[in-house]
């Protein structure tokens, strides 16, 4: 097992952040790595008065924070950027412990981290208003006006386990950057990870005094931070059915919720096939399958299907299963054992509905491996909801109007692509898919951290990247001034 940080045994426990202060308790809850069950990490058991608590030292926090300079806060982002760079391999390793997100992989996560980190601070510099032509109309009349952008005052940031990093950055970072008070929940899977995270911001030369504090919990934690009346801002990633809970008690509010997907892909007969199956490997087992944008439904043209079936087949047996600890590891296990046996269910049912496995769908040492489904149906469960596990089905289609249909016959909309050489074909996908998001020659599964990010429909509202989250984290205020 890899050593963290170099401390002792008090370096595996997360402790409470209420502000610049931390705090421990006697019961605590042990995280076991889900590839060999070693005991990672803990977290002490907070309740909704640790929530409460926390979010009224946000309140206080929140006026200083609001009228800090602006260099102040993009010294702070950057400094933390440079911080995590130099504890990169630390971080990573952490990661791996604590999810077991194969090595390459998690740091890649640390170094995407820092990029955001740092894509905010260049946001922030730009992050203005405009002025506003009062006399425009013949009903106006001349005056000073503009309208500019203030922090909301406390945001509450909740994030998922599949990327424990990254996602707390796309959240805290703009939160943070626009002069505001955060409180954040990070998942209860990687506690120590997002502890780690949180102490560079707070022991930073730059912080901004109890502007971030930490929280742990699941249901009565979250649903007293969500109720509060003292956040402005809900920002969440995670399940639809925890999207609605929080939609049902935040009252009025600002919400931004990213709330999971369906991604699906069509293989045009004009495209590479060879190319489109390598991708198509990559976009639908990465981190086994456990990313929002994972892609789990692949829609071929019927004239290319065996074909492309094969050649799928041929690159999932490709890609090596195994411990994350090892470099050229691809895959490791699903987060829990409860993941493992949904999985199972899922490659049971389709089975049970006439699919057929080409590869996989059998669980070997704890891992449940790449999984390939052809002859799958519009009706199957498999492609009707989220999967989240290394699977992806197989379904033909006569052409690509078909597969359009097909495609956005989906309660979700987050992000779809088209593999294609046919110009007026990808243009086509793009003005008909609803989605948030669409790829041209790649897989939906691809994600740059300065884009805009989120979807439609059951995938959510608002969207993430520096940018348009600074959005989500500030009011506009409007301003009129007379010279009499």
């Amino acid at each position: 097992m890899f050593k963290i940080f170099g401390g002792g045994e008090s370096e595996r426990e997360a402790l409470i952040l209420f502000g610049s202060e931390s705090e421990n308790r006697d019961e605590k809850i042990e995280i076991k790595n889900p590839y060999d069950g070693k005991v990672v990490s803990s977290y002490p058991v907070c309740t909704a008065d640790d929530a409460l608590r926390a979010l009224e030292i946000a309140k206080v926090a929140a006026p200083a924070a609001a009228i800090s300079p602006l260099h102040q806060r993009i010294a702070w982002l950057k400094d933390v950027a440079n911080k995590l760079r130099e504890q990169k391999e630390d971080f990573a390793k952490l990661i791996v412990n604590e999810i077991a997100k194969p090595i390459h992989f998690a740091r890649i996560e640390v170094e995407r981290c820092a990029e955001t980190i740092e894509l905010t601070a260049s946001e922030l510099i730009s992050f203005s208003g405009e002025t506003i032509p009062t006399d425009a109309t013949p009903s106006g009349r001349k005056a000073t006006a503009y309208y500019r952008r203030k922090p909301v005052g406390v945001a509450v940031c909740i994030t998922p386990f599949n990327f424990p990093l990254n996602l707390i950055a796309h959240k805290i970072a703009p939160a943070l950057g626009a002069g505001n008070a955060v409180v954040l929940k990070p998942t209860p899977e990687a506690p120590l990870t997002a502890y780690k995270f949180a102490r560079l911001f707070v022991d930073s030369e730059y912080a901004i005094k109890d502007a971030l504090s930490v929280v742990y919990g699941d249901a009565e934690v979250g649903s007293a931070l969500v109720k509060s009346h003292i956040p402005r801002v809900i920002s969440f990633t995670g399940s639809v059915g925890v999207g609605k809970i929080i939609s049902s008690q935040a009252g009025i509010k600002k919400l931004s919720l990213e709330l999971g997907g369906n991604a699906a892909t069509y293989i045009d007969k004009s495209a590479n096939l060879a190319a489109a199956a390598t991708k198509c490997a990559f976009g639908s087992f990465y981190n086994s399958g456990q990313v929002c944008i994972s892609l789990q439904r692949i829609y071929v043209h019927q004239d290319i299907y065996d074909e492309f079936a094969q050649l799928m087949a041929e690159e999932t047996k490709k890609l090596k299963v195994g411990s994350p600890y090892e470099d050229d590891t691809f895959m490791g296990p699903l987060i829990n054992e409860d993941a493992i046996h949904r999985a199972k269910s899922w490659v049971a049912s389709a089975k049970d509905e006439g699919a057929k496995i080409l590869t996989g769908g059998e669980e070997i040492d704890g891992i449940f491996p790449p999984t390939v489904v052809s002859n799958v149906t519009d009706d199957m469960k498999i492609v009707c909801e989220e999967v989240f596990a290394p699977i992806v089905s197989l379904v033909s289609v006569p052409d690509i109007d078909t597969a359009l249909e097909k495609i956005n016959n989906s309660p979700y909309g987050l992000q779809y692509s088209i593999f294609t050489d046919s110009l007026k074909e990808a243009k086509k996908f793009i003005e008909a898919s609803e989605s948030g998001g669409v790829v041209v020659n790649d897989i939906p599964t691809v994600r740059f951290d300065v884009q805009p990010y989120g979807g439609v429909k059951l995938s959510g509202i608002g969207r993430e990247g520096p940018k348009f989250a600074l959005e989500e984290f500030t009011e506009i205020q409007s301003v009129v001034i007379f010279d009499e």
